[in-house]
C-alpha cells in the first residue's frame, strides 16, 4: 500500500504492507533510527515518536494511522544544525548512559515542554514515568528538563 507520511517536517511517500508499524517504517524504509524496538507491546517508550505535538508509540501504531498526524522523531526536534534545548540538556546533564530509553525520553520531554513550559518536578516525573531506564538516569532526565525548561 502507498502512504504518504509527513515526517520532521518532509512529505514522505512509503509503499508498505497494510499492518506495517510507523516504528519499522521509520527505522527500514526512512532510516531514521532514533526510535527503538523496546518491548513492541508499548509499555516502555523507547519507540516514542511525536504525533501533532503528542508522544505516541510508534510501535503500536501502523503507517496508515500515522498519515493523519505529523510525525517527529528525535532526529527532527534539532532545528537548523543546532540541538533542540531539551537535547542539549541532556548532553550537559548527562542524562543517558547506555543510551538506549534516552530518544523516549527526550520524546516524552519535549511533548511536556511544548505543554508546559515551566513544569514542576511531579509533572517532568508523570511526564517520564512511561519511559523505562535500567540505566537509572532519571534523576539526571529530570535536572535535564528542568534546564531545559530554563532555556526555552
Amino acid at each position: 500500500m502507498r502512504y504518504r507520511l509527513e515526517v520532521n517536517g518532509t512529505l514522505r511517500d512509503l509503499d508498505v504492507p497494510r499492518g506495517t508499524t510507523l516504528l519499522e517504517a521509520l527505522r527500514d524504509d526512512l532510516g531514521l533510527v532514533a526510535a527503538r524496538y523496546g518491548c513492541g507491546r508499548g509499555q516502555c517508550g523507547a519507540c516514542f515518536v511525536l504525533a501533532d505535538g503528542r508522544a505516541v508509540t510508534s510501535c503500536l501504531m501502523s503507517v496508515e494511522q500515522a498519515a493523519a498526524h505529523r510525525i517527529v522523531t528525535v532526529e527532527g526536534l534539532a532545528s537548523g544544525g543546532e540541538l533542540a534545548a531539551i537535547q542539549s540538556a541532556f548532553v550537559e546533564e548527562d542524562a543517558m548512559q547506555c543510551g538506549y530509553c534516552t530518544s523516549g525520553m527526550l520524546i516524552s520531554a519535549a511533548a511536556l515542554l511544548a505543554e508546559q513550559p515551566s513544569p514542576t518536578d511531579d509533572e517532568i516525573r508523570d511526564a517520564l514515568a512511561p519511559n523505562l531506564c535500567r540505566c537509572g538516569v532519571q534523576l539526571r532526565a529530570i535536572r535535564a528538563v528542568k534546564r531545559a525548561a530554563e532555556q526555552l
